[in-house]
């Protein structure tokens, strides 16, 4: 009876020791998992690895609301995905719409449009934005000095805005093609002379600010979404309806053949 006592005691034994060692190793494994979040930026390992990261900038045209009104990124990416272009739209914004599919593919919901923001909002955000996402190869900046004009900001403090934009997108990526539109009007009986104006002066100096602000390594691309639009591209006051995103998508596209990789 002895010997068997102590044999069921070294086995009791053997079973409590197997027990520590497991618990340790778990303990270990809890430890090393925890170090290894401390020192992992989330962000980071979201990041996009193509080799044409597109970011899509602006506020409400860029940002959309279906089915009031729509952006223009679906039809562009319907172009891209067609001609077979390899691309990555990029952004810290996920658009909630529903978008039908296309060549069983899933649009891609990834956005930076802020609807409602001005040029200083966005200014004050994009340096934040950026380290989310990575460097973008392709900045499609869009209606710049729209919400800047509707709320009576002042013209040059708006022209100051999006050159520091440029600045922070440039500093971000030396090699940065940016794409600036001259920005396609509101609907006719909401353009003040007031608005004219500022929509005016703001589609020429885009060109300025493109010739300006293009580098060795980086390049600013003008390109015009005023001339042929129209009210009946406009779901309402200012955003576009299907048609309207069709033609600012087209002359996005007609742009990018000539830059992606």
């Amino acid at each position: 009876m002895r010997i068997k006592f102590d044999q069921y005691q070294i086995l009791k034994n053997k079973i409590q020791m197997i027990q520590k060692i497991k618990l340790l190793g778990i303990f270990l494994l809890l430890l090393t998992i925890n170090a290894c979040n401390e020192g992992d930026d989330s962000s980071l390992s979201a990041q996009s690895t193509s080799i044409n990261k597109i970011l899509t900038l602006g506020a409400s045209r860029v940002e959309g609301s279906r089915p009031e009104f729509e952006s223009y990124r679906y039809e562009l990416w319907k172009s891209l995905k067609e001609n077979n272009w390899i691309f990555d739209f990029i952004g810290t914004q996920t658009d909630e719409s529903s978008y039908p599919t296309f060549n069983n593919m899933n649009f891609d919901l990834d956005h930076e449009g802020r609807g409602g923001w001005n040029s200083g909002e966005i200014l004050n955000g994009l340096g934040d934005w950026l380290n989310q996402t990575g460097s973008a190869d392709i900045v499609l900046l869009s209606s710049p000095g729209g919400n800047d004009a509707l709320e009576g900001m002042p013209y040059s403090q708006a022209v100051s805005n999006i050159n520091n934009i440029i600045d922070i997108l440039q500093a971000d990526n030396p090699s940065v093609i940016i794409v600036i539109e001259q920005m396609a009007s509101g609907r006719s009986d909401i353009m003040t002379t007031e608005l004219t104006d500022f929509f005016t002066q703001m589609q020429q100096e885009v060109i300025n600010i493109a010739v300006n602000k293009t580098t060795t390594s980086s390049t600013v691309i003008a390109v015009d979404m005023f001339t042929g639009f129209n009210d009946d591209l406009l779901a309402d006051d200012v955003h576009y309806n299907e048609a309207g995103a069709v033609f600012i998508a087209n002359r996005y596209y007609n742009i990018l053949i000539n830059v992606l990789e």
